[in-house]
């Protein structure tokens, strides 16, 4: 008998349990959406870790390393879903961790994810951000060959945001390649000072704004002074 009532509770407890679960997650549903009529990050952010605890799955996952990443909490993003290189991650978990790793300053971890975003949905601004790694980690053909295909994807109307300065600004997609492109023949080839800043030259025409690369031709200028032959 004693047993009976043994069984008899736990399967009780076993109900009483998964009935309180369910109501969770609806309670849980219903306040993510209501914080995301709100717009209150953090609101969503609790919401949706409460649902991966209670009912976890990929998209939530991803979705919470995104509003993280979103937030600048690139960290916590990555805490969620690691930052090694997996081909059943989903698009957007492959360009979270892309993102949060570029933003953490980890250019060839970075850079894998990048590569692994344009192979799978190749497009001009996902080819900028893979040569503008490979420059930074010192891959000057590979950046060169990638610049061509994002030039090739680039139509007139798209544009670029740099933030250096205080006050963001954009410039025209193709402008921000030719000032890459500018950046690996000079990186290159020392010698081919002026080349470079011919290509710099044409990115300003399309991009008078482009203040990363009026600084850039002015320390080329600087150079190409240095080097001239002084006159006696």
């Amino acid at each position: 008998m004693k047993k009976f009532i043994l069984i008899a509770l736990c399967i009780c407890s076993t109900g009483i349990y998964a009935q309180t679960k369910t109501e969770l997650q609806k309670h849980y549903e219903a306040f993510y959406n209501q914080m995301r009529l709100q717009g209150d990050v953090n609101g969503v952010i609790q919401a949706l870790t409460h649902l991966n605890v209670l009912a976890p799955t990929p998209s939530r996952k991803d979705t919470l390393a995104y509003v993280y990443s979103s937030n600048n909490q690139h960290m916590q993003a990555l805490n969620i879903l690691g930052i090694e290189k997996v081909e059943t991650d989903s698009d957007l978990a492959v360009q979270v961790k892309a993102i949060s790793l570029k933003a953490l300053e980890q250019p060839k971890r970075a850079l894998e994810h990048f590569e692994e975003l344009v192979k799978r949905k190749p497009s001009a601004y996902l080819w900028y951000e893979v040569s503008d790694l490979k420059i930074v980690t010192g891959d000057n053909a590979g950046a060169l060959l990638s610049i061509k295909e994002g030039l090739a994807l680039t139509k007139a109307d798209m544009k670029y945001a740099f933030y250096e300065r205080q006050q963001p600004y954009e410039v025209a997609l193709k402008s921000a390649f030719f000032h890459l492109e500018a950046l690996v023949t000079y990186n290159t080839d020392k010698s081919k000072i002026k080349e470079a800043i011919a290509l710099i030259d044409r990115a300003l025409v399309l991009s008078p704004n482009f203040n990363l690369a009026s600084l850039s031709k002015q320390a080329l200028e600087g150079r190409l002074e240095k080097e001239a032959p002084t006159k006696e």
